[in-house]
């Protein structure tokens, strides 16, 4: 992806235009679930079901960030941990709601731009983003990073999926403000990630998404990244 570059002379108003547009799109994106989406299951993430598998994630206050759905809120409050949910589309949490209701759970569900209703600072043990990142707009990047650095506790750790370059709209970030559109979501390749994150948070774990065999119990796509991240303390990394 190119260097970051934005249009001089416009700069607010094409941050306001690429807001609204993407603001927009997600209102109506759940309402029809037979829609032909990979993510529109009720399976977690394989990456997510492997992290507490193998004891990486302990139970504790959990944010789900874009949660859509509700498919890994719901299976991190099955493993014990306090879940919150928040999302853009109402009938995204309508449908995480039925979910949780469906499987004995309880979630915390609000609809929000994490922007406008940040989390209380060091309130979180666990910040969980399938596919939200990819969906932040260049100029709101770093803020992102530094909002859900601020929100987890000493030690609290990050989990992501996010696009790779080949599963993303190929656009770099002066396309996006040029056209008004993420164009369906950026892809990353492993340097651009580890740019943005790496100084908020120690990188434990990086690698492409498996594709479980069919009945499995898990998601997972190829295209997309997986990470699982530590925040660091200020002067405390390794």
């Amino acid at each position: 992806m190119a260097t970051p570059t934005e249009p001089q002379a416009d700069v607010p108003a094409a941050h306001r235009r690429l807001e609204e547009h993407e603001q927009a799109r997600w209102q109506d994106f759940y309402a029809d679930r037979s829609r032909n989406r990979p993510f529109f299951v009720d399976e977690p993430d394989e990456n997510l079901v492997d992290w507490c598998r193998r004891g990486w994630l302990a139970p504790g206050a959990a944010l789900d960030v874009g949660c859509g759905n509700g498919r890994n809120a719901v299976f991190l409050a099955e493993q014990g941990f306090v879940v919150q949910g928040v999302e853009l589309s109402a009938q995204a949490l309508a449908w995480a709601a039925e979910t949780a209701q469906r499987r004995g759970v309880e979630l915390q569900l609000r609809q929000a731009s994490i922007f406008e209703q940040p989390p209380a600072p060091a309130s979180l043990d666990l910040v969980y983003d399938s596919g939200c990142f990819h969906h932040i707009a260049p100029h709101r990047r770093q803020d992102y990073v530094a909002l859900l650095a601020r929100a987890l506790r000493p030690g609290g750790r990050l989990g992501l999926v996010c696009f790779r370059p080949e599963g993303g709209s190929g656009l770099d970030d002066e396309q996006v403000y040029r056209q008004g559109s993420l164009g369906g979501g950026l892809g990353y390749d492993e340097a651009r990630l580890r740019m943005s994150w790496g100084k908020a948070f120690e990188i434990l774990e990086l690698r492409r998404m498996h594709e479980p065999e069919p009945g499995s119990g898990c998601f997972g796509l190829g295209c997309l990244w997986v990470m699982l991240a530590q925040r660091v303390e200020a002067g405390k990394r390794p």
